[in-house]
């Protein structure tokens, strides 16, 4: 295995357990998943953070960790649209 697809592995190993720790569920759809998790390696790879891909960084590392994954939206996302931002988590059916 690459070390690019342990870290996939690992950072989709930690949003399951996130996810089930709050009783929600990924994102089904295995290729918006992949999408969703490559891009959460690559930030944290490029910028120190895992910063949401769906989300724009403004370069000012205070401001963006409001956009850290799990960013501080994402509780209202789920509760009041069924999912996130990036369709990374969803309420449990």
């Amino acid at each position: 295995m690459t070390d690019t697809a342990q870290e996939e592995a690992e950072m989709l190993a930690w949003a399951k357990d996130y996810a089930q720790h709050h009783g929600w569920v990924l994102n089904s759809d295995e290729k918006q998943l992949g999408t969703v998790i490559r891009g959460l390696v690559r930030n944290r790879n490029r910028f120190g953070r895992p910063y949401c891909p769906c989300r724009l960084r403004s370069g000012d590392q205070e401001k963006d960790r409001a956009i850290e994954c799990p960013c501080v939206y994402h509780r209202d996302e789920i509760e009041h649209q069924g999912s996130c931002h990036c369709r990374l988590y969803f309420k449990n059916p």
